[in-house]
């Protein structure tokens, strides 16, 4: 077990590492943003391009988000047992994953590793980018045993009544991370790294695209339920009420582990060598996912409805006005939830094949995942940084101003740059492009407007970047020494006498087990037939 001492400053090298990363991403996004507006511009070169979405990608899809949710992890471990277990496996994991990342952001950054954060084949990326991202994956292995030894020690403590919500919640997307980094473990060491040795000449690309996303899809929940924990846990007591119904929470922690991980295939619709009917399969799967986060919205927004009423919120809508707007954690989640409103509803689409087949590699999927990883997650993820620092770290959040002022930046540079995505993908525009102008080609003026109004937006999330960035370093360097307020999960509404008893909800072993079997029923056939297809197999390119 680790000492307070040193349990906060794992946690706090975790948040280092988060927002270090965030803030090199949060550079490379403006680089895209303006090149795709089609600036001249000294720097601009499609070399130059392709680093950037390669390293954008990485540092904020895999660097920030996984960093982060270790640290948080390790916040509701401690919370709930007093300390963290195994505390030398844990900085072992930390350095083993911070190894990693160096390691494939330096062939990146050396022009090395052009690949994006999906690194299809048979674009071919330097060894060490792999081996990198491997280790990454691996010391984050040693997390996920922590967090579920933490659960079963807790369980075991009190075994006549649940581990906490934010417990549960987190050892649940532990257990979806287990899983679901199985599908890119076998596609780094069977496919990639030998790949990129010279061990084999050739790579399948659609197994390997297969094995990606049978990683990436859940990555998203990966990445969404650590905000949902907040938004059930943190939030309703940070906007001055209680949360509206606990089971409910149970509930869809549970639902998400079942349900994350067999879904993928709804984004190989375009892909050949997969039956149609293994699509469609993922397709439901997708679809019935979506039925836990609208159970979320309605427990979300009722808790707010009481904390608003709690303020004094009068009439049917006067509540919304009375919430702590001017709080910037408190803020920073409401504006998620809006913008992640929209971002399920660019989901449901995504899911659907005929509509998938209009918005297929378009500006409007960017548009779609920086609603959910960028707004969902990295606005809440940010928001509990300015809440959750301060208690561990000892000091007092500085540039208060800044703080309030960054979220409401960030709500009005996603919506800049990504509602106008969606109208352009809808016209046509493709993703992943340098540049945008075809040549002076008459269908390229339709979305001159909208990628410049694009670039704007993009110029406003550096600057709210820039805000957050700076208001951590000013409290993690020069914070004033405080006594940290304790961590305090919100209360539920209505908890019965003596507290709840253990449901089937929080039976995680079974529903892993659940989870387990609806992997096999949704992969083992779609991996077996693709091995049996006849495979010629693509040499490696680096065209950048």
């Amino acid at each position: 077990m680790t000492t307070n001492h040193e349990g906060r400053r794992l946690i706090l090298a975790h948040i280092w590492v988060a927002v270090l990363a965030f803030g090199v991403a949060a550079a490379m996004a403006m680089m895209q943003a303006i090149s795709r507006a089609n600036l001249d511009l000294p720097f601009r070169t499609a070399r130059m391009y392709y680093m950037s979405v390669t390293a954008h990608g990485v540092l904020m899809a895999l660097v920030f988000t996984t960093f982060f949710i270790m640290a948080l992890g390790y916040v509701i471990a401690r919370q709930e047992i007093g300390a963290i277990k195994w505390p030398r496996l844990a900085w072992t994991c930390y350095f083993v994953s911070l190894a990693g990342v160096v390691m494939a952001l330096a062939t990146v950054f050396a022009f090395k590793s052009s690949v994006l954060y999906t690194f299809y084949p048979p674009l071919q990326a330097h060894p060490l980018f792999y081996i990198g991202l491997t280790l990454l994956v691996v010391g984050s292995w040693g997390w996920v045993a922590i967090m579920i030894a933490s659960w079963r020690q807790a369980k075991a403590a009190h075994p006549d009544r649940p581990v906490s919500l934010a417990l549960h919640g987190t050892v649940a997307n532990a257990m979806l991370w287990a899983l679901a980094t199985i599908g890119v473990a076998a596609e780094m060491l069977f496919q990639l790294i030998p790949w990129s040795l010279g061990w084999s000449k050739t790579i399948d690309p659609l197994l390997a695209r297969t094995l990606f996303w049978y990683f990436g899809h859940p990555l998203v929940y990966f990445w969404v339920l650590p905000a949902y924990t907040i938004w059930y846990t943190v939030l309703p007591r940070e906007a001055g009420g209680k949360l509206f119904s606990e089971p409910l929470g149970r509930m869809v922690f549970s639902l998400f582990l079942i349900l994350s991980t067999p879904v993928g295939l709804h984004h190989q619709f375009q892909d050949p060598g997969i039956p149609a009917s293994w699509k469609l399969l993922h397709t439901f799967n997708t679809m019935i996912i979506s039925f836990p986060s609208f159970v979320t919205a309605f427990t979300i927004v009722a808790s707010l409805e009481v904390a608003g009423r709690l303020r004094g919120g009068k009439g049917l809508f006067g509540w919304i006005r009375t919430l702590p707007w001017g709080n910037p954690m408190v803020a920073s989640v409401l504006l998620a939830c809006l913008l992640f409103m929209v971002g399920g509803f660019g989901g449901a689409v995504n899911a659907a094949y005929m509509l998938n087949s209009v918005v297929h590699n378009t500006a409007w999927i960017a548009a779609h995942f920086h609603l959910t990883v960028g707004s969902a997650a990295a606005l809440t993820f940010m928001g509990t940084c300015y809440w959750l620092v301060p208690k561990v770290s000892g000091r007092s959040l500085e540039l208060g101003l800044l703080a309030k002022v960054q979220p409401y930046l960030w709500f009005l540079g996603m919506a800049l740059f990504s509602f106008t995505g969606h109208i352009a993908g809808l016209m046509g525009l493709p993703r992943r492009v340098f540049t945008t102008d075809y040549a002076g080609a008459p269908q390229a003026h339709m979305w001159e407007g909208l990628t410049t109004i694009s670039a704007l937006g993009g110029v406003v999330l550096f600057a709210s970047a820039g805000f957050f960035v700076l208001v951590m370093l000013g409290t993690l360097l020069a914070g004033k020494p405080i006594e940290p307020e304790p961590i305090v999960w919100a209360e539920s509404l209505g908890t019965p006498a003596g507290g709840y008893r253990v449901t089937v909800w929080d039976r995680l072993g079974l529903w892993f087990a659940v989870a387990v079997v609806l992997v096999l029923i949704a992969y083992v056939v779609p991996i077996w037939d693709i091995l049996h297809l006849t495979r010629y197999g693509s040499p490696g390119f680096k065209p950048f």
